[in-house]
């Protein structure tokens, strides 16, 4: 069974990967943990991925491809797998799609987890972290004990960057522009279903055992 998650950042996929990973017993595999330790290894791929990085230039479709075939080619793989956060773009599941047909294989199901955007500009507006221990609240679902103030160190809360309104606005239109396609495009080979991600995580999830049945 392989799976691509797909979602605005903010949706709650990840949360979603983590959870078929652990009913299903499939690897939750995102393209950012494959950088991280190709590099971290001193692979082949790895070595040309950091070349192409330190030079400030972004890795190649073809070679994170490479990679993403090396890691699913693993062991832990055999009975599938969970793509999270790849592909991100129509040139990359193309790639993708033509090396899986090589190899006789193909994505089963693509699970889109819909929210609108300002439903996740207010989700990730509302987070606070810890600078110190790391610890993260929200304002309306996680809050803590003493307003602005973390309950496992005392430390003063702050929002991070990323959580902003602003960055999040911006991280949506990149993704209508860039990922929003790839919908179509699995629509398009019968494979796309989608799930209201608005609703608590565990309905969420339901509703993803239901499709995976």
């Amino acid at each position: 069974m392989k799976i691509v998650m797909l979602g605005a950042p903010g949706a709650g996929k990840g949360t979603q990967a983590d959870k078929i990973a652990d009913q299903y017993g499939l690897p939750h595999i995102s393209t950012g943990d494959i950088f991280r330790k190709n590099i971290k290894e001193g692979t082949e791929l790895g070595k040309e991925a950091k070349g192409y990085m330190d030079a400030g230039k972004l890795v190649p479709d073809e070679l994170t491809v490479r990679m993403l075939l090396d890691r699913v080619s693993q062991e832990d793989c055999s009975k599938g797998y969970i793509l999270d956060g790849f592909p991100r773009t129509i040139p990359q599941a193309e790639a993708l799609d033509s090396e899986l047909k090589r190899l006789g294989e193909n994505i089963d199901f693509a699970i889109d987890v819909e929210v609108p955007d300002q439903n996740i500009i207010n989700r990730m507006s509302g987070r606070r972290a810890c600078p110190k221990c790391n610890a993260i609240y929200h304002i309306e679902f996680i809050p803590p004990k003493k307003e602005g103030i973390c309950d496992e160190c005392g430390e003063e809360l702050v929002i991070r960057e990323d959580d902003k309104p602003e960055t999040v606005k911006k991280r949506l239109e990149v993704y209508h522009e860039q990922t929003q396609p790839l919908i179509d495009f699995y629509d398009k080979k019968g494979v796309l279903h989608t799930v209201d991600g608005r609703v608590d995580a565990e309905d969420v999830f339901e509703a993803i055992r239901s499709i995976l049945k």
